[in-house]
């Protein structure tokens, strides 16, 4: 792991100035589990969002794709915060999915926000990829990339698409972290090996 800090030297002159406003984006790409509002509401509970209540609206979505290849994933940012995201896969339960990064905060008169997070290593399992978009100032267009997926048979698999926001009280649903999830049916490339270095999934 390595901590994220360069991209943030500058972030206690803009905290000092920016209100202490809530980040949100949507999942645009794969479809989330879970029916959101304009804003990406809910998404503050971890690890994928919804309500504590249990009272969010699932889309039973599943997005079928192929092991071993790669994964286009899109998302919105609605509300600015600076920050970066991360990604991460789930074999069998989302109890697999990584807590959210590691924080360092910094004391103000409102109570604490965040400085910087941990940045994980993508070949950290489950981890796919970490410190994507890192931004400080806003941005209108879509984030995109893709990611390459592992080469495993896997009809429930959770990817997670976690945001961490600088310069962000405390929440006590997510921390200093939104989330969202995406239901995936992977199958694996019969022409490449299996990796082995995942789960196997079980049978439900």
């Amino acid at each position: 792991m390595r901590l994220c800090i360069g991209s943030f030297l500058g972030l206690a002159v803009i905290g000092a100035l920016a209100p202490f406003a809530d980040g949100h984006f949507r999942l645009l790409e794969p479809k989330s589990w879970v029916v959101e509002n304009q804003l990406g509401d809910p998404q503050k509970l971890g690890p994928c969002g919804g309500t504590s209540d249990k009272t969010e609206t699932p889309t039973n979505a599943i997005t079928n794709v192929q092991g071993g290849q790669k994964l286009h994933i899109k998302v919105q940012e609605m509300v600015f915060h600076p920050g970066h995201y991360r990604i991460a896969l789930a074999v069998n339960s989302r109890a697999e999915l990584p807590n959210d990064p590691v924080t360092v905060t910094r004391e103000t008169e409102r109570g604490p926000i965040s400085v910087s997070a941990k940045i994980d290593d993508s070949s950290h399992i489950p981890v796919l990829a970490d410190g994507l978009w890192q931004h400080e100032s806003r941005v209108t267009e879509p984030f995109e990339t893709d990611v390459q997926l592992p080469n495993i048979n896997c009809p429930t698999c959770i990817l997670q698409i976690a945001e961490f926001m600088a310069q962000h009280a405390y929440n006590k649903e997510g921390g200093y972290t939104y989330h969202h999830c995406a239901a995936l049916n992977i199958t694996a490339d019969s022409s490449k090996p299996i990796d082995t270095r995942w789960p196997v999934a079980r049978a439900r």
